[in-house]
């Protein structure tokens, strides 16, 4: 009789933001406990052989517009290294259940009999407009805000609802659908002066925030080469950040001047 297959096991970390300082206490032991890590590119790695120095390392991250590693196959690589007997560690940029397609990973590993459990993360959602000195919330300017995916562009029944919604808005993913946006948002009635600001890198040393009100970001956002990673705040509250937790700053006042600080 065969001996049993050593039992395997597979943890999805959150990674928080960007910073690896933003790790959290159960994620860095989990990635000292790893035989195996499986990184997306967003992901804090550049410090993965020193936090996870026993452990193969597997670069499986997805580049806009180039899915180097497609889901499914992240998917077959957690199954496979797991059944080996291997400690597993899946980190993920941000936190797993938050557009982090962790929910598809853990179903995976539990359809193939992998036990599999959840380090959340900070996310960028919350984390990167702090970084950049914008709250999210603040008492008299915004009692609520709204996370969503600019992945793809929004439907009409979406942008109408998000422009009378009020509160914040937070676009996580969408540098590259920002004109649809900004406009879908100006054509259901969401105030042109609105600020707006887009934070790049967000809690990295080259970290920069792009500001521009609603009619101008798109404008700005072109001059400044904007470009991903990047988190985009949409509301009253942006006028509450501060120029100093920039690296730059763009901006379009109200009377449509554009000007650049250093």
């Amino acid at each position: 009789m065969s001996a049993a297959a050593p039992a395997g096991r597979v943890t999805l970390v959150g990674g928080g933001p960007g910073d690896p300082d933003l790790l959290t206490v159960r994620a860095v032991r989990a990635l000292a406990d790893a035989d195996v890590v499986l990184y997306d590119r967003l992901a804090p790695h550049t410090t993965l052989a020193e936090l996870a120095p026993r452990a193969t390392l597997i670069d499986v991250g997805k580049r806009p517009g180039h899915h180097a590693v497609p889901q499914h196959e992240i998917d077959a690589l957690l199954v496979e290294h797991a059944r080996t007997g291997a400690h597993v560690v899946r980190l993920k940029g941000g936190d797993p259940y938050v557009f982090g397609r962790g929910g598809e990973e853990v179903l995976a590993c539990r359809a193939a009999g992998i036990p599999v459990t959840v380090v959340p993360g900070v996310s960028s959602a919350v984390a990167v407009p702090s970084a950049a000195g914008i709250p999210l919330t603040h008492r008299g300017v915004s009692h609520l805000f709204t996370v969503v995916s600019g992945h793809a562009p929004l439907t009409d029944d979406e942008l109408d609802r998000l422009a009378g919604l009020g509160g914040t808005i937070v676009v996580l993913m969408g540098v590259n659908t920002l004109p649809s946006l900004a406009a879908g948002l100006l054509r259901h009635g969401l105030d042109r002066t609105t600020p707006v600001a887009i934070v790049e890198r967000g809690t990295r040393p080259d970290q920069r925030t792009t500001i521009a009100p609603l009619d101008g970001i798109v404008v700005a956002a072109g001059i400044a080469h904007a470009a991903s990673p990047a988190v985009i705040v949409i509301g009253e509250v942006v006028g509450l950040a501060s120029a100093g937790e920039a690296h730059a700053l763009a901006t379009i006042d109200r009377a449509g001047a554009l000007g650049v600080e250093p």
